[in-house]
């Protein structure tokens, strides 16, 4: 839970102890990108929403504004990197890039690709899709129906998980199926990467609504801090939409590791101490969950500690 820093029992001391843990304990492994990870199964981090607290690693910075531009875009169920590279957000460029490299040989730079992307929509058509990862599965989960005999054929529209849990919470807010899940195993290969944070549980009890989410693979290093901050935010923008007042994030990994080659990021901020605690506003309250913008939202109270770059595995 979020405590106060000076107490000695700030929430973030949970995150560095499983990264000290990870690293110190874990199984040492070559996993599918070939760099090689450490890794435990099963972690759970726990944080009090209450008061606009957030869990914003201090540690290092984490680019909110960043993460929170990914979020409003996997809710908009647009599955090709284009208006994200127009944001200046880089966080899925690295994996069509790697098919483009591949399928035609050019080592374009990261930043010229992007750069195209923006520029060149018949380029970004054909490069820039992701297939149907995270937001297609969230608001338009494929559904099909009979079309003749042994045929089917998809619906126009599939089930927006995302409305229907506001529906229900609003509704049925006692319900156990406030799901809201990116899993699709018939769409896996098709997608750049299948979906890491891939379940979201939520719970009303009090007025209160919590969230759990369960993430079956966790770069502990680099994605940790993003899916933290992403749960969060969602957890915010359903309570307001429903009337109801943030309540507890309960994180859980299967797969949980680090990269060998973070081994600096990991040694240097294992060594700092946490501090501060940052609060979020909304400044509005938007028709819909799905009409929140970046501006939006503020940040007070977050003064994070030097930032650590690492590379990403892909």
């Amino acid at each position: 839970m979020a405590t106060n820093p000076q107490d000695g029992q700030h929430w973030e001391w949970q995150y560095l102890n499983l990264m000290r843990r990870i690293w110190e304990q874990g199984d040492e492994r070559i996993d599918r990108t070939g760099v090689g990870t450490r890794s435990v199964f099963g972690a759970e981090i726990r944080f009090d929403l209450a008061g606009g607290a957030m869990p914003l690693i201090s540690t290092k910075r984490v680019y909110w504004k960043t993460a929170t531009r990914e979020f409003l875009w996997f809710l908009t169920g647009d599955t090709n990197i284009r208006k994200l590279c127009a944001q200046g957000v880089e966080i899925w460029t690295d994996w069509p890039l790697d098919r483009y490299r591949k399928t035609t040989g050019d080592e374009i730079s990261r930043e010229d690709f992007s750069a195209r992307i923006v520029a060149d929509e018949a380029f970004a058509a054909e490069w820039g899709d992701l297939g149907p990862v995270y937001g297609k599965q969230w608001v338009d989960w494929p559904v099909y129906e009979p079309a003749g005999e042994g045929l089917f054929r998809q619906r126009p529209h599939g089930v927006n998980q995302v409305a229907e849990v506001v529906h229900s919470l609003r509704h049925n807010p006692g319900s156990r199926r406030h799901i809201v899940e990116g899993w699709n195993v018939a769409e896996l290969a098709q997608m750049a990467l299948p979906p890491c944070h891939k379940t979201y549980q939520f719970h009303v009890a009090g007025n209160r609504l919590s969230c759990l989410l369960y993430q079956r693979s966790c770069d502990v290093a680099l994605g940790l801090p993003f899916n933290l901050w992403g749960a969060a935010l969602f957890t915010r923008m359903l309570a307001q939409q429903c009337d109801l007042e943030p309540g507890e994030l309960v994180w859980m990994g299967g797969d949980t590791h680090l990269y060998l080659n973070h081994a600096e990021l990991v040694e240097e901020q294992i060594a700092r101490t946490p501090e501060g605690a940052p609060v979020m506003t909304i400044a509005r309250r938007p028709d819909s969950v799905f009409d929140y913008r970046i501006e939006d939202f503020e940040v007070t109270g977050y003064a994070p500690q030097k930032h650590i770059s690492a590379p990403v595995a892909v």
